[in-house]
């Protein structure tokens, strides 16, 4: 676990500093801050994308993935009872902003397969490398959207906890063989890509409601093994 608690340290260290360095900074640059987030992101996602796309053994299971979340995000009201939470609390921007973050730092590669050959193989290199990227990102986050950016910090930590006792108590399971890893990665980078075009209001996707679609590749490669 050395390598998630180094890597959380990281992104709050990160968020600090940013928010240091945006008390000095004028409206003008935070607006050019935001349109740099916003292309970041899309650029991210489809390289994600693109990446996880050709290795997966399933290349149509993301659309399938997306549409079965999206309808059980949006039966929930996930967005909308996030929007309703920040919209009361004032604070409906960095709201995005922890969303978009939270993205960017979780479906990734380095995320998964890190807390995986930690548990696995006790390798942190994964995790250490995933760190120093994540204290660069998080700390234009917080120039960005402001100290609140910490609160990604939290959500990382749970993410890459839960794979790494998963992979602890299932090493042997064929979910950490096979390409579960790749269609996480092809549908996080679909996120990702949907959190920039929000970011530059070019379309409010609501992604939240497409975080569901992260549970159908779980549920398809557990029914696999199965047989």
């Amino acid at each position: 676990m050395i390598g998630t608690i180094v890597n959380t340290c990281c992104i709050i260290a990160g968020s600090f500093v940013g928010s240091l360095m945006r008390k000095g900074i004028d409206e003008k640059y935070r607006v050019v801050l935001f349109d740099a987030m916003g292309l970041a992101s899309i650029a991210l996602g489809a390289s994600a994308f693109t990446t996880n796309i050709a290795k997966s053994e399933f290349p149509v299971l993301f659309i399938a993935s997306l549409a079965i979340g999206g309808l059980i995000g949006t039966r929930i009201g996930i967005a909308q009872r996030v929007e309703a939470f920040a919209q009361k609390k004032g604070a409906s921007q960095l709201m995005q902003g922890i969303t978009t973050a939270s993205l960017l730092y979780c479906i990734g590669t380095l995320s998964i397969v890190g807390p995986i050959l930690s548990a696995l193989q006790g390798d942190n290199t994964y995790l250490f490398t995933n760190s120093t990227l994540d204290l660069v990102s998080s700390t234009i986050f917080g120039a960005t959207y402001g100290v609140g950016m910490i609160w990604a910090a939290p959500i990382l930590f749970c993410w890459q906890g839960s794979i790494y006792a998963i992979a602890k108590l299932a090493s042997s399971s064929p979910l950490l063989q096979g390409t579960l890893v790749n269609d996480l990665g092809v549908i996080g980078g679909v996120l990702i890509i949907c959190s920039g075009l929000s970011i530059l209001n070019i379309k409010d996707c609501k992604t939240m409601n497409l975080l569901p679609s992260l549970i159908v590749p779980v549920i398809w490669h557990l029914v696999l093994s199965l047989f």
